[in-house]
């Protein structure tokens, strides 16, 4: 009977070590974006200041990244229509960011439509998600 018992505590406590192993960082998120953009003939890397540009200026609408994401990624923003808090944006101030695949695909989409009206491309993703990760 107590070898039954520990199977119920044994077997929950191992499924949680497995989905921690399995737990994704801001480096797999680039790692997966450097894979798809080395499809992009030309590819030669990413690029912090490129990413810093392209989430500081607008693409032909009135929003960037930094409308509701702030000029500083590291600090809380607030979204322009919402007024809903944003925690900080970059995984140095924010380290549960970029760690859900799932997640990190949703906001893209979103807010690149938001901002570009389209979805940014692998390239556009990794420099942004570069100059995110290079900031202090």
């Amino acid at each position: 009977m107590p070898q039954r018992n520990s199977a119920y505590i044994l077997i929950p406590l191992l499924a949680c070590v497995a989905l921690q192993a399995q737990a994704q960082t801001p480096q797999d998120t680039l790692r997966a974006l450097q894979q798809q953009a080395q499809q992009i003939p030309g590819f030669q890397g990413f690029s912090s200041a490129r990413g810093a540009e392209f989430f500081k200026s607008t693409h032909g609408n009135d929003w960037s990244c930094s409308t509701c994401h702030t000029q500083n990624p590291t600090a809380q923003g607030k979204h322009t229509r919402t007024g809903k808090i944003l925690q900080p944006l970059s995984p140095v101030a924010n380290p549960d960011r970029f760690t859900d695949q799932a997640k990190v695909d949703k906001w893209f989409k979103r807010n690149c439509r938001d901002v570009l009206d389209r979805e940014c491309t692998a390239l556009e993703k990794g420099d942004v998600l570069t100059y995110l990760m290079s900031l202090k």
